[in-house]
């Protein structure tokens, strides 16, 4: 190898005329770097620009990288987003019966408005609902038939989700 690197570096030949090869800083043991040549050549190529390599330009990408990203928010930053954005609409339970409209069915919307009203809030909209059968003492005198008007189904709004 020592021999192949003093032929390019020779007088008279082509390889490296005005500069040493480039070094990583690493040696063979035993071996010597060679000499640099004692005369350069008068036609040598200009020198080429700075060429800083892969952990160079890595490091320029790490400086930039905070004015890429957006700043990093403590847990308490956080929670207070989120709180925000959850304040507009907030979860109560109760239990307000619907009541049934024109066409028979259950309205829960008004049900809703009524528990959320009954928590200082403007309307509502249904989450849960629940269901019961009531039914008139009639059903139970013994021996008596019972018709079809002597039961209901009663639905009560039992959560919603309540805003301003």
């Amino acid at each position: 190898m020592l021999a192949m690197l003093s032929l390019l570096l020779g007088a008279g030949g082509a390889g490296w005329t005005q500069s040493a090869p480039p070094s990583l800083g690493l040696r063979e043991q035993g071996t010597q770097a060679a000499p640099p040549p004692s005369s350069p050549a008068p036609s040598a190529p200009p020198a080429a620009a700075e060429n800083p390599g892969l952990i160079n330009e890595m490091g320029k990408l790490f400086d930039k990288l905070p004015s890429l990203l957006p700043p990093i928010k403590s847990p308490s930053e956080t929670m207070n987003d989120l709180s925000r954005l959850a304040k507009p609409s907030t979860m109560v339970s109760g239990r307000v019966a619907c009541p049934v409209s024109s066409n028979g069915a259950p309205d829960c919307k008004q049900a809703a408005d009524q528990l959320c009203q009954g928590k200082g809030y403007r309307e509502g909209k249904t989450l849960n609902a629940d269901s019961a059968e009531k039914c008139s003492a009639k059903v139970l005198i013994p021996g008596r038939q019972r018709k079809p008007d002597d039961c209901r189904t009663d639905t009560f709004v039992t959560s919603a989700l309540c805003q301003n």
